[in-house]
């Protein structure tokens, strides 16, 4: 068991993302969620806030007495702050009043009551490549490196960080644009290869196929590498090692945040391979991990397209919104690491209505770059993403890429399934799968295309 405890608070040892803990015993589960419990009980106490105070998150399963609302008619009213309104009540004038006064506001406000600040000094990351070869994608010829980011532990050598990266482009490619995709370099679901679709067959060619077909590249970096998905961990991981080993305090950075570092720190290896492009790199995430590829897009200004597969709250969702998944389940043991520590407070003390910014701004802090919102159907998927919450964010960041002389969603009309809206750099389409971006993927290649020329095979 100690061995495990240890192996645990190292990320480097074993990914223990919500998905990766299907091969855990039942003891080893009970003792992360022992942890877990432990780490989310001091936050609360360092905030002021007991068990009781803390509001429960609705039920996911349809079926439970406390299920989430999946219903127009129940939603609630709500007034969401104005991106181009000065904090003093002054109105933004132009995108250079954007640049420079107004964005910092609104990203202050993400830092310090959601997300959390990175900390002022974070260690040196040296990325070493494993290997470099030739190999194939289905039936793609590709070049393919497995790269380690081993950050400096100079300052607390009993914890250890290494970010695996996997960067794939095409081979004898002079530098592409490369799609950096939060994931699993082996899927813990489907570890074999990739196989080929070849002519002829029914099926889409997987997205690696697809980008590579395409003269793109992609990249798949690990986030568990980089920070524990769960609350055990944060003593561990560049968030513990930050703090050398000690308990987060509550406005302290969260998993997301780490995770969308974790992909800066990537940019920094791409600008000096001679395979990448390093100004044209859009950034990939589905679920949690869309959460993170927004947080990324947002606090990155070197991402220069975005695909943020169905993300929801914490994400790209209407917080406000009563509609699927709330701020109570992200406040909870099960959630609350992907955080700062203060936004607890949004699901005790206050609610989501007093919160300064929600994600419309998170959305305008990417202007005026492009960014697609993806989602699946409500039949495949379920409502617990709120699709239509999502759609409604990015039509509400729609001023601030105005100002830029861009061109937003087109509509304020929720559109119908399977419609793409793809005519402007904010783009939506709700796909009629389940929780995946795999739909979307020609979607997004196609206007994707608009920004980054290059297409073969158009």
């Amino acid at each position: 068991m100690m061995k495990f405890l240890t192996c645990l608070l190292m990320t480097g040892c074993v990914a223990f993302s919500a998905s990766a803990q299907f091969g855990l015993t039942p003891a080893q589960r009970d003792s992360l969620n022992k942890l877990t419990a432990a780490d989310h009980a001091d936050m609360l106490q360092q905030l002021g806030i007991t068990a009781g105070q803390l509001r429960k998150g609705p039920s996911g399963n349809p079926k439970d007495p406390n299920a989430a609302n999946s219903s127009e008619a129940k939603v609630n009213q709500y007034n969401l702050p104005d991106p181009l309104t000065f904090k003093n009540g002054q109105k933004v004038k132009n995108a250079r009043e954007w640049t420079e006064k107004r964005r910092p506001e609104i990203a202050a406000d993400f830092e310090t009551e959601i997300y959390g600040k990175l900390p002022a000094q974070i260690p040196a990351v040296n990325w070493q490549i494993v290997s470099d070869k030739d190999t194939l994608v289905g039936n793609q010829a590709i070049r393919q490196k497995i790269l380690k980011g081993i950050v400096d532990n100079a300052a607390f050598p009993s914890m250890k960080v290494e970010i695996s990266l996997l960067l794939t482009t095409p081979a004898s490619a002079p530098a592409v644009p490369v799609v950096l995709e939060f994931g699993f370099i082996r899927s813990p679901f489907n570890p074999g290869p990739i196989k080929p679709i070849g002519l002829g067959s029914a099926a889409e060619p997987t997205w690696q196929e697809q980008l590579i077909s395409r003269g793109w590249g992609y990249a798949i970096i690990e986030p568990a590498s980089i920070q524990a998905d769960n609350g055990a961990g944060l003593t561990a991981g560049i968030i513990g090692l930050v703090n050398k080993g000690r308990r987060r305090k509550p406005t302290d950075w969260g998993a997301l945040r780490a995770w969308a570092w974790g992909a800066s720190r990537a940019i920094d290896y791409f600008e000096k391979d001679k395979n990448v492009d390093a100004k044209r790199i859009a950034i990939e995430g589905l679920s949690r991990y869309g959460k993170a590829a927004i947080v990324a897009m947002a606090f990155e200004p070197r991402i220069s397209l975005g695909f943020i597969g169905s993300s929801g709250a914490g994400g790209a969702k209407i917080l406000r919104r009563i509609f699927g998944e709330q701020v109570e389940n992200l406040a909870s043991s099960g959630e609350y690491h992907w955080f700062s520590g203060k936004f607890i407070q949004y699901a005790s003390k206050n609610t989501p209505d007093d919160l300064p910014v929600d994600a419309h701004e998170l959305i305008a802090l990417c202007a005026p770059r492009p960014v697609f919102i993806s989602a699946g159907s409500p039949q495949v998927e379920g409502h617990w993403i709120d699709a239509r919450g999502m759609f409604e964010a990015a039509a509400h960041a729609d001023a601030v890429y105005k100002l830029f002389g861009k061109k937003d969603l087109g509509t304020m009309q929720f559109p119908k399934l399977g419609t793409p809206l793809v005519d402007g750099e904010i783009a939506f389409r709700q796909h009629a799968g389940g929780h995946s971006t795999g739909p979307n993927w020609s979607t997004w290649i196609a206007w994707a295309c608009r920004y980054w020329g290059d297409c073969k095979y158009d």
